[in-house]
């Protein structure tokens, strides 16, 4: 069992080969016979009355690396995987109904999850047993993967009527948690003061972040503070926000030299991330930042909002518009090798008195901070710095700059880690959003450019024959059905950019794509189901009702139906949004840590919401007129401009009766409520400055 076969591309090819995943293509020339879930796999298992092992990762996972190199590289493991299994690999990002439903049984039979994620189905594909990474061998108290593939094949054989009670009490017990968590309750401002609460019990008031070690962003979170700031009046939650996005923006997480921030950090102290990048963490970032920007005015938040964006076009847009998904934690073989750094490195770029100050500033040391190597990080704060240095702040940032854009170039040298370059719609969605907020706040048309790049590539790339979306985008190919969060994420960058834009076609396409929510994911209980009405008949059939690394599907479609219905003046969107708030009001008030994005809807729906229509006037007038407003935070609104008629819009019953001729006016409206019309520059602003 010790002989080891290499993935090489001399290596006989599996069926992976044929598949676009960068992830299942990783595995082509295992020595593994893998299958991609489908069909055949299903078919062969049954025929041949065998086991499947199904394995679930992402071309970016450090230990799926690992488990690949470990054993499913190794010649021993490989055929005795071959001769007692149908060995099928998923890439979650491409089958997230898939990860979401067998995610759902590692925890329950295990108590956590994570990927690589192994589980082994019967033929009729219930899970009877799994977990996440094994190593080949026994070690440290893990089992060895080995060991498990033998007893389980035992199993099989003597016990195969114990596993199969096994596989149907946990299928039974998958459903259970496959629908919306808590019963319905009331909505009241009450669910929002107990999420706070909660939130800020939550909060580690030295380092930032919630919870301790493996520290995740929870950047709706954030926002959902940022709201219960200015609702109640709460100081200490801005006070946790901002130290969060101060400790978040210095730590090791953040990219210091190429911009954008690592998926989690492994400590409490945001120092030491897994390296890798994922488009989704980057995009939900940007508007917490932004609001941050907003509700503080420091500019701290504004460049890391620019640099973050900045990196996402430089390295994960593709020419077409697209947003790739993911950038990988390693290269040459070893986690973090491309963004770490001896003291020596930064000696020989920098020289070694300025690398020394360098080295002062961003805790480097001939020891190091990590494993023998320096992840740059600013223990203080840039004034505090300049302090201890004895520098005018001014000059020690001009310093810095100049370092780290010399450190960069250097950087670009190294060989790269690799990309995962498929677009997926919904992660598409949200940096669509992220880009469209950007764009008005920082003054920076560039970033609705590529947010408008992003959604033409999506329409005209990504959907079927029908109209309907295809999931994702990858050698010239879209594939997999649309799920809830596609739609849901992609109607709110439509919305988010014609707010930036004001392009009443994102509308048109927005309502287009809310009606196929409906018809297609609708549940007579209020809520949504994950897939399609018409999608690949699974175990079960479940609904995306909490935040995970993402908003979940409910809850972003509770939010942007909600901004939709008021931008069309649209009963029966609001009417849909209100009942899915209540389908996951229980949810919302037992759970607010995995209902952050509900609750940033449930915010907008207590309101007050401002509808705020401007009509008339030349380009200049109305940028010059939101300026004011997009300078401060105003999270509860919807913005609208025209300066001329439109035949048929959805738009058009929010514009009856005010003028697009003509001087520049302003319109707002509150809870069904409306001001005086009001024209003039200075009254405008000072209106828009009190919203």
């Amino acid at each position: 069992m010790k002989t080891r076969a290499m993935n090489s591309p001399k290596a006989e090819p599996n069926r992976l080969i044929n598949e676009t995943s960068p992830y299942l293509l990783q595995h082509a020339r295992n020595p593994v016979d893998w299958f991609p879930w489908g069909e055949e796999a299903i078919e062969k298992a049954r025929e041949l009355d065998r086991p499947i092992f199904l394995s679930i990762g992402y071309s970016a996972c450090h230990w799926c690396h690992v488990m690949e190199h470990e054993s499913f590289e190794d010649a021993g493991i490989a055929a005795y995987m071959n001769a007692h299994y149908v060995c099928v690999k998923v890439d979650r990002e491409e089958r997230p109904d898939l990860d979401q439903i067998y995610m759902t049984s590692v925890q329950l039979m295990t108590g956590r999850g994570g990927w690589p994620m192994s589980v082994f189905l019967t033929p009729t594909l219930k899970p009877f047993y799994g977990g996440t990474y094994w190593p080949p061998r026994a070690r440290m108290q893990m089992p060895g993967f080995f060991d498990i593939l033998t007893s389980v094949q035992r199993a099989w054989v003597d016990k195969r009527d114990d596993l199969y009670a096994q596989s149907d009490h946990l299928t039974e017990a998958i459903a259970q948690h496959a629908g919306i968590r808590g019963e319905p309750t009331t909505l009241d401002e009450s669910i929002l003061e107990g999420a706070m609460t909660i939130l800020l019990q939550a909060a580690d008031r030295k380092n930032g972040g919630f919870g301790e070690a493996p520290k995740f962003p929870h950047p709706m979170d954030i926002r959902v503070l940022l709201r219960a700031w200015k609702r109640f009046n709460n100081q200490d939650a801005l006070d946790v926000v901002t130290l969060t996005l101060d400790k978040m923006s210095r730590g090791g997480i953040y990219d210091h030299l190429g911009g954008g921030f690592h998926r989690y950090s492994t400590d409490g102290c945001w120092l030491a991330p897994h390296f890798e990048k994922m488009l989704y963490d980057n995009a939900l970032l940007v508007p917490a930042y932004l609001e941050g920007y907003q509700a503080t005015g420091n500019p701290d938040y504004a460049r890391v909002v620019r640099e973050t964006l900045d990196y996402a076009l430089a390295e994960m847009t593709q020419p077409e518009g697209g947003f790739y998904a993911t950038q990988d934690a390693d290269s040459e073989g070893e986690e973090g090798r491309f963004f770490v750094w001896s003291e020596l490195e930064i000696a020989e770029v920098l020289g070694a008195e300025d690398a020394k100050l360098f080295g002062d500033v961003y805790d480097v040391s001939a020891r190091g901070n990590w494993e023998n190597s320096n992840i740059l990080n600013r223990p203080h704060a840039h004034d505090e710095a300049a302090g201890i240095q004895q520098k005018p702040s001014e000059e020690l940032e001009e310093f810095l700059t100049g370092c780290r854009r010399k450190l960069f170039q250097a950087r670009a040298k190294r060989i790269a880690p690799g990309r995962d370059d498929k677009v997926l719609v919904s992660w598409n969605g949200l940096m669509i959003s992220a880009m469209a907020q950007a764009a008005p706040v920082l003054g920076e048309k560039k970033y609705a450019t590529a947010a408008r790049a992003a959604v033409d590539f999506i329409l005209a790339k990504m959907r079927n024959e029908d109209g309907r979306l295809l999931h994702a985008f990858k050698d010239g190919r879209a594939r997999f059905n649309g799920y809830l969060d596609d739609y849901v994420c992609l109607i709110d960058g439509l919305v988010d950019l014609y707010q930036a834009t004001f392009d009443e076609s994102l509308i048109t396409g927005a309502v287009e794509l809310a009606e196929r929510v409906f018809d297609q994911f609708g549940d007579e209980g209020g809520s949504f189901f994950y897939t399609s009405s018409d999608h690949e008949e699974l175990i079960t059939r479940s609904k995306d009702g909490q935040d995970n690394a993402v908003p979940s599907g409910n809850g972003m479609a509770a939010y942007t139906l909600l901004r939709l219905a008021r931008l069309t003046s649209d009963s029966r969107i609001e009417k849909q949004a209100a009942r899915t708030l209540d389908a996951v009001s229980g949810q919302m008030k037992k759970m607010p840590m995995a209902s952050g994005q509900a609750l940033l809807a449930l915010d907008f729906w207590f309101g007050p919401a401002s509808e705020i229509v401007l009509a008339g006037g030349t380009d200049a007038d109305r940028a010059a007129a939101l300026r004011e407003l997009n300078e401060t935070f105003s999270p509860n609104k919807v913005m609208a401009a025209r300066s001329e008629d439109a035949s048929t819009s959805p738009l058009s019953a929010l514009f009856e009766g005010r003028s697009t001729t003509g001087e520049l006016t302003l319109y707002v409206c509150s809870q069904g409520t409306c001001q005086a019309p009001i024209t003039g520059a200075d009254d405008i602003s000072r209106t828009l400055r009190g919203l």
